[in-house]
């Protein structure tokens, strides 16, 4: 799996997390259709608290959605050649650097246990299947450590997502998803996506320590 950590307050990217910030807030706002249209374009949920069942398994569908909303750069969305092909690894890195610097969001397929979180739903023993993410932005640590800027719908990805998640659904009974009014879906995408400070994300904007010299692991198809 590859090494995932929280944006700090310090932390430096191109481009910037507030550029980052207002693209996604813009987005979500312009986003049209029903509460819960709206929540399943830009949120791969569970049906209620538990996590016992996702909503859905559309990672591919949304991630080429939100990339597109996400890229005001020429060219919108950039989709890599396959990231788990040795040949040419280093090139396909420099490539995906320039196109998120142009302001371009890019689509990442790898293996589910690969470019997912530690407690992600569809983690399985064998890591069968893919997901897809969308990295925005690049950045590097004081000491040199680069890092990759990215967006993973998947509510039950972390601990820190499915308890924000689970504050967002308090109640007895507990708000499901399709019964979330217009205004409390927007509240719902943006504390997940953006949180509530101004210098940082929710719990579904993490960064991403990618190896730049290695292959991704091979998809296993389930």
């Amino acid at each position: 799996m590859i090494e995932q950590a929280y944006v700090q307050a310090d932390d430096e990217t191109a481009p910037t997390v507030k550029n980052i910030r207002e693209r996604i807030s813009t987005a979500v706002d312009a986003t049209t259709g029903t509460a819960l249209e709206r929540l399943k374009c830009w949120l791969q949920m569970p049906v209620d608290s538990t996590f016992a069942k996702m909503s859905d398994s559309d990672c591919q569908v949304r991630a080429k959605r939100i990339g597109g909303l996400l890229s005001p750069g020429e060219g919108g969305l950039y989709e890599p050649s396959d990231l788990s092909v040795a040949i040419g690894v280093p090139a396909k890195w420099t490539a995906i650097d320039k196109a998120v610097k142009a302001e371009r969001a890019v689509y990442v397929n790898g293996s589910t246990g690969h470019v997912g979180g530690a407690q992600s739903k569809f983690n399985n023993e064998r890591n069968a299947g893919f997901h897809v993410i969308v990295f925005l932005a690049v950045g590097q640590e004081s000491e040199g450590r680069g890092y990759y800027l990215g967006f993973d719908p998947d509510v039950s990805a972390t601990t820190e997502s499915r308890a924000a998640w689970k504050a967002l659904v308090t109640g007895d009974p507990e708000t499901k998803p399709q019964d979330f009014t217009a205004t409390k879906s927007l509240e719902v995408i943006k504390s997940m996506i953006l949180g509530s400070s101004e210098g940082g994300f929710g719990p579904l904007v993490r960064k991403y320590y990618v190896d730049t010299g290695k292959a991704f692991p091979k998809i296993i198809r389930a």
